[in-house]
């Protein structure tokens, strides 16, 4: 179901939220769901329901533009990708039916508890991959077809439930399995939006005979985003963020952990 709930002031400052979003996810790989999805319960209070499928409709022009971008540029690996997505289209219709399942307090504390979960996760795979790269990779060259269908079935099923669950687009999940594949940072980026964009289309399709969108936070947040998204894309191109990728792991892997902590004990 569709609505439009009536403007407060406050709704004046989302597009530049939804520039910073957009800004960011297609630097990082992400469509801005985790921000999205805390912005709109802890701030604006809206319903964890209604909330869910809100940020995932804001999500879907960041995952497109960026998508695009970034296979423009040839930053997308299909076949990594393929793999993801197929069986996070089945977490996420796992993931709408949890969500109707439980309580709004339940869907917090659930975020909260996720976000912490696979920050921590992120933070001891970054650590790892910098290990085997010291070692001239002969793990990760030993066990490299196993870890693209095992590791790769688990997180993109785990991202699709994400999405289904949260409406956060299953960014974390996504990027901690594409960071395993030892992929360079640019093709674990682009490929990332990919999978997002493919979990957050079949994931709004699930909510939305069950749930409400507030087309009015959709517009605000996407004034903004959509803008964002073509400049994060452009700097992403033109920019060597190689040297910098474990800073940026470990400094996103951060700020999951923060945000997770605030919908716990708010």
């Amino acid at each position: 179901m569709i609505f439009y709930s009536s403007i407060e002031p406050i709704y004046f400052l989302l597009p530049f939220v939804g520039l910073l979003v957009g800004l960011f996810g297609a630097i990082l790989g992400g469509g801005g769901g985790f921000i999205f999805l805390p912005l709109l319960t802890l701030v604006l209070e809206v319903p964890m329901q209604t909330a869910v499928i809100t940020s995932l409709v804001a999500t879907l022009p960041i995952c497109i533009v960026g998508s695009w971008g970034h296979y423009q540029n040839g930053n997308i690996n299909f076949k990594i990708g393929a793999l993801f997505a197929l069986v996070g289209i089945i977490g996420a219709l796992l993931g709408t039916w949890i969500t109707s399942s439980i309580s709004a307090n339940q869907l917090k504390t659930g975020f909260g508890i996720y976000s912490v979960l696979i920050a921590l996760n992120m933070g001891y795979a970054t650590w790892q991959n910098t290990r085997h790269k010291a070692n001239g990779n002969r793990m990760l060259k030993a066990t490299s077809r196993w870890m693209k269908i095992s590791r790769g079935s688990i997180y993109g099923f785990s991202a699709g439930t994400i999405t289904g669950v949260f409406g956060t687009s299953g960014t974390a999940p996504i990027l901690a399995g594409l960071f395993y594949m030892n992929i360079p940072l640019k093709m674990v980026i682009g490929t990332s939006l990919l999978v997002v964009m493919v979990n957050t289309l079949f994931s709004v399709g699930a909510h939305f005979f069950v749930s409400k969108i507030d087309i009015t936070l959709v517009l605000f947040l996407t004034a903004g985003s959509i803008i964002g998204t073509l400049a994060g894309t452009r700097f992403h191109t033109k920019t060597n963020i190689d040297n910098s990728e474990n800073t940026i792991k470990y400094a996103y892997a951060a700020g999951m952990v923060l945000l997770g902590i605030m919908m716990i004990i708010k």
